[in-house]
């Protein structure tokens, strides 16, 4: 079929206020300057190492072969009858595809425009006079850079007898109307139903191809010496290591080719075993290839996810390679990812994408600039499928056309890729691409803006386990001791902004802000205080901003207290707190005025002391409030009670227990116990280890 090397670069997606500073590494064969990492909303920088060109074009957020790929199916106005091959290419500006239909021997060609998005128009050159081969299979698209003239290979035939090779010569631009055709015939019958075509100028300037034929599974090699124009050889160079299965089964169905780290290597699908075969052809084109060499190899069905295999085609994506074969009867697209030819393949069944419909070509995949697309042919219903590698939308700017892009930035993590070209269109074009990975906004904690009351002390933190370093920069009323910790205590007398900036080992610096607001409301909890376990005290200081005070006479001012447990109200200055252990309450006074809202906060912390065991001095049985029908140990500091006993004034044990939660009701064996006097016992541990014992009366009322 055809499939060679074209370019590809990117996709793929992409919170503080400012993020910074970025360590630039050459992209590939370094035609330009980038950060490796960089986190969301962080400016990008890019250096061009090319300075001179014609036109330049950078897309911060092109399409990317690493990401599934999804289809459309554009239906049937393509005017295909039982198409076999289909091929896409950029030729002056336009891009172009070209067809062969099996059943009628007609060539297409599919006129798109500027943009591969667009609906082609469809010119039909039937069989170019009756040049085109008989049942044609397969054809492959190339530019010779010497005469600067376009060649469309055609092959077809299903026996040794119909098979032929012919050249379609379109001169300088494809969009010429009246192209020259020549048939080679079928040199010596070497051809015999071949499938597949791959033609390249090789090191030494000559040109060379390969073809497979699927009813001898066979390779076959063409040789045109100095000038693809000539009519060229055909060597029959057999089944590679019998890599293309076993010569009983007629296999291959297509072939693609590409260069990496100087070798040359083949890769021909097996539709009759469902596999897929790798040929290494070395460093040169030429190679002469003896039956039986140890230079095929079968790489298996990857799973079993090779099934039928129609068309294969591949090509490299910045700094990786990527190949796609389509199924003829599954109608499934899978996509082979390489970091070399040689391996290692990670398999990925992309399904069915498209409609595709027992597809028997797949297109080369090519660039439209910040688009990647390929496109399938289905014989079944005579549709065409548009395989898409959409760009996405996740760059501050999409792209640029001068040498030295603005600095920009992405708006979600992900891994997205920079594709460069230079001299588009010209002889002298230049593509290249770098993927960045872009991480999330590290996790940090930090206070939000912060308002304080005149006078105040607060403690800002910049709090992230993934970072490196933290540096603090203000000298405005702050703690320079901690100036490289994750928090300081600052006193500012006006509202001001301390910056600090975070390090983080994988690439991103972020640097930020806290904004502390200063505001003249002064909230004063009161100090810090002891009460005994089951006691109660007022909350509250001196200094809190009240209503119609003299500094703020104009404001509305509310007060809450949080948390409002174990509190006697908490929307008033001064509530009565009775905790059950050491509590930390806050107190808020908020300002609400015609232009701003001031806000203040204070804490207090009241312990709690396990010094004395308390409880009432009287108790009610038929008291209908639980707080008071009980005889019961009020304390909550209580880890241990050893014992809690009450006894009637003529010693008789009326209630004993061990659980401190556990209150006598007024009962003795079962009756009403009579009003009177008690004497009751206990013994406990506090929750600091301890131990009370206390003795005392009760008095049961009735």
């Amino acid at each position: 079929m055809k499939k060679r090397l074209l370019f590809i670069a990117t996709i793929v997606f992409a919170l503080v206020n400012n993020l910074s500073a970025q360590k630039l590494t050459a992209s590939v064969d370094s035609m330009f300057f980038a950060p490796d990492t960089v986190c969301i909303h962080e400016p990008v920088s890019l250096k061009s190492n090319i300075f001179n060109a014609s036109n330049y074009y950078w897309g911060f957020c092109s399409g990317y072969e690493k990401n599934a790929p999804t289809g459309i199916n554009l239906g049937k106005k393509f005017k295909f009858h039982i198409p076999t091959n289909i091929d896409i290419v950029y030729d002056s500006g336009l891009y172009y595809g070209f067809a062969i239909n099996s059943q009628t021997r007609e060539f297409l060609r599919f006129n798109f425009g500027n943009s591969l998005s667009n609906v082609p128009t469809v010119t039909n050159f039937d069989s170019l006079k009756g040049g085109l081969a008989v049942n044609p299979t397969s054809l492959y698209i190339l530019k010779d850079t010497f005469s600067h003239n376009w060649f469309i290979f055609v092959s077809g035939g299903f026996t040794d007898v119909t098979s032929s090779l012919g050249r379609i010569d379109f001169g300088p631009h494809l969009s010429n109307n009246r192209p020259n055709v020549a048939n080679f015939g079928n040199y010596k019958n070497t051809l015999n139903y071949p499938k597949g075509i791959f033609i390249s100028q090789d090191g030494n300037y000559n040109w060379y191809g390969y073809i497979v034929n699927q009813n001898t599974n066979e390779l076959i090699r063409l040789d045109f010496a100095f000038n693809v124009s000539n009519t060229p050889l055909m060597e029959n160079l057999g089944n590679p290591n019998d890599a293309l299965n076993n010569p009983v089964l007629n296999s291959p169905s297509d072939i693609a080719a590409i260069k990496d780290n100087g070798n040359w290597y083949l890769f021909v699908t097996n539709s009759g075993s469902n596999t897929i075969a790798r040929i290494d052809l070395g460093r040169t084109l030429d190679t002469q290839i003896v039956y039986g060499g140890q230079i095929g190899n079968n790489l298996g069905n990857f799973n079993f996810r090779i099934n039928y295999p129609s068309s294969i085609t591949i090509n490299k994506d910045c700094g990786e390679m990527y190949a796609y074969i389509t199924d003829s009867t599954t109608s499934q697209l899978v996509g082979l990812q390489m970091t070399t030819a040689v391996g290692p393949y990670y398999a990925i069944d992309y399904n069915n994408i498209g409609l595709m419909n027992k597809p028997s070509s797949i297109s080369s995949i090519i660039r439209d600039k910040d688009n990647v697309y390929g496109f399938i042919a289905n014989p079944a219903d005579s549709t065409l499928t548009q395989v898409d590698f959409f760009h996405c939308t996740n760059s501050s700017i999409p792209s640029y056309t001068e040498v030295t892009p603005p600095v920009y930035s992405y708006n979600f993590p992900g891994i997205y890729n920079i594709y460069y070209v230079v001299n588009q269109g010209l002889p002298t074009q230049q593509v290249n691409c770098k993927p960045i990975t872009v991480l999330p906004y590290p996790p940090i904690n930090m206070n939000q803006d912060t308002t304080i009351c005149e006078g105040d002390t607060i403690r800002l933190y910049a709090k992230s386990n993934l970072a490196d370093s933290i540096r603090w920069s203000s000298t405005y009323n702050i703690d320079t001791t901690y100036l490289y910790g994750d928090s300081v205590k600052v006193w500012p007398d006006y509202s001001t902004s301390y910056p600090v900036v975070l390090y983080y080992p994988f690439g991103c610096v972020v640097d930020t802000a806290i904004r502390v607001h200063v505001s003249k409301v002064h909230a004063d909890a009161g100090p810090d205080r002891w009460i005994n376990d089951g006691g109660k005290t007022t909350l509250g200081g001196p200094n809190t901003t009240f209503q119609n005070s003299i500094t703020l006479s104009d404001g509305n001012f509310v007060y809450n207290w949080m948390p409002y447990e174990f509190l006697s109200d908490s929307d008033i200055t001064n509530p009565v707190a009775n905790p059950p252990y050491d509590y930390t309450y806050y107190l808020t006074v908020t300002e609400f005025n015609d232009k701003y809202h001031c806000k203040s906060i204070d804490t207090v912390v009241v312990h709690v002391n396990c010094a004395d065991i308390v409880l009432p001095n009287a108790f009610s049985p038929n008291s209908a409030n639980s707080a008071t029908n009980r005889f019961t140990i009020l304390n909550k500091e209580i880890i241990k009670l050893n014992y809690f006993r009450v006894w009637d004034r003529w010693g008789t044990l009326v209630f004993q227990t061990i659980n401190p939660t556990i209150g006598w009701d007024g009962t003795y064996n079962g009756q009403p116990a009579p009003v009177d006097v008690y004497v009751w016992e206990a013994d406990a541990f506090c929750t600091s280890g301890k131990e009370i014992t206390k003795k005392g009366n009760v008095t049961l009322l009735r």
